[in-house]
């Protein structure tokens, strides 16, 4: 009593700490959670042995608090700044799927390439992310910046790479045609190249949204004037400039003195041993020595051009319909020779020795035996 009467006034509450039967496990939880996301089940089998005596369902809730931290450690984002014309950021968007006059059901697709220094943006709409839309795409966006940066970033798209150590070799033809350095992000890391998100995100919400476009004609169109007016007319929120004013000091390579890059439509196809291969529906002869070989066919406007590698093989006019069949004359006449050489092939040869000595038994033998 003389001690409460001592004191100028009433203590202030404390709440009692609480001890939980899991305090003693909560960091191999947490670490074993970090690192391999596991449930509260895979966790509890673990440390019951360890002699955890606590219920599953305070496992839960200690996991569950767990995973705030977990979401907002993964949209940690180290920002960067790339010097002026060093790297661009591509990506590909769906839009969404709507019916066109004829009542088909056409794929819509937005190309986003960024500038890294200027953040200047160029978008295209198509109904397909084939590598041949991939390749236009990218020669539309050199011609609206007036030029190409040294490197260009991408995700692990398969128009791009086709595994960890392997780039996509037609792709790569492209990007060597302009001396670019080809980029991708780690697996499971899109946020570094956090530019062209953004972007993808601006074009989703400030261009397309609330519109309506009668055809691909009408969309492009108004993204070109979207992209002129607006999106690259407007001070960035990062860079505080306008990009089309920072545009002047991307320093660009320069379009000029480069010979434009010859966009057809390619496709491996698998030489028959005919001495043609296959290609929309047609046959198209090639020298014999590739038969049986993958090579590589693309349309050329009114032409059909055949190669091996980087070296073209042989060029036919577009076959005048389905299941036609071009065949050059020098290719049949090797063919015909190649197949009218005698190849001397080896004989099948086998041979039984007996080595050892088999015993006999005289004949006499038997006839004595028989009287």
């Amino acid at each position: 009593m003389r001690r409460v009467l001592r004191e100028s006034g009433p203590a202030a509450y404390r709440t009692p700490e609480r001890v939980s039967q899991l305090d003693p496990f909560k960091a191999y939880v947490k670490e074993r959670y970090e690192n391999c996301a596991l449930s509260a089940v895979r966790v509890l089998e673990e440390i019951r042995p360890m002699g955890y005596p606590g219920s599953l369902r305070t496992l839960r809730r200690y996991l569950e608090s767990l995973k705030p931290e977990r979401e907002r450690l993964s949209k940690l984002t180290v920002r960067f700044e790339t010097p002026p014309g060093k790297q661009a950021q591509v990506d590909w968007a769906y839009c969404g799927r709507f019916s066109d006059a004829a009542g088909q059901i056409v794929p819509v697709y937005a190309f986003v390439m960024v500038l890294g220094f200027s953040r200047m943006l160029y978008s295209e709409f198509t109904s397909s992310m084939k590598l041949h839309w991939l390749i236009r795409c990218h020669l539309n966006a050199f011609d609206f910046f007036g030029g190409f940066t040294r490197e260009v970033l991408y995700d692990n798209m398969k128009q791009v790479r086709l595994g960890p150590d392997e780039l996509n070799p037609l792709f790569l033809d492209f990007a060597q045609h302009y001396d670019i350095a080809i980029k991708t992000h780690r697996v499971r890391r899109p946020r570094t190249k956090g530019k062209v998100e953004r972007m993808v995100h601006y074009v989703k919400d400030a261009f397309l949204n609330g519109r309506s476009f009668a055809d691909f004609g009408e969309l492009n169109a108004q993204a070109r004037h979207w992209l002129s007016h607006v999106a690259n007319s407007r001070v960035h929120a990062t860079t505080g400039r306008v990009p089309f004013e920072l545009l002047a000091e991307e320093k660009l390579q320069t379009l000029q003195g480069v010979a434009p890059y010859r966009l057809y439509e390619i496709a491996p196809r698998k030489a028959g041993f005919d001495g043609f291969v296959r290609f929309e529906q047609s046959r198209y002869s090639l020298p014999p020595e590739y038969a049986g070989q993958t090579v590589l066919v693309g349309k050329e406007g009114q032409r059909i051009v055949i190669r091996a590698g980087d070296m073209i093989v042989a060029e036919h006019a577009l076959s005048p319909e389905a299941g036609a069949t071009m065949a050059d004359p020098l290719h049949v006449q090797a063919l015909w020779r190649l197949s009218l050489q005698k190849t001397r092939l080896p004989v099948p040869r086998w041979q039984l020795t007996f080595k050892e000595e088999i015993q006999t038994t005289p004949l006499s033998r038997y006839q004595e035996a028989g009287q």
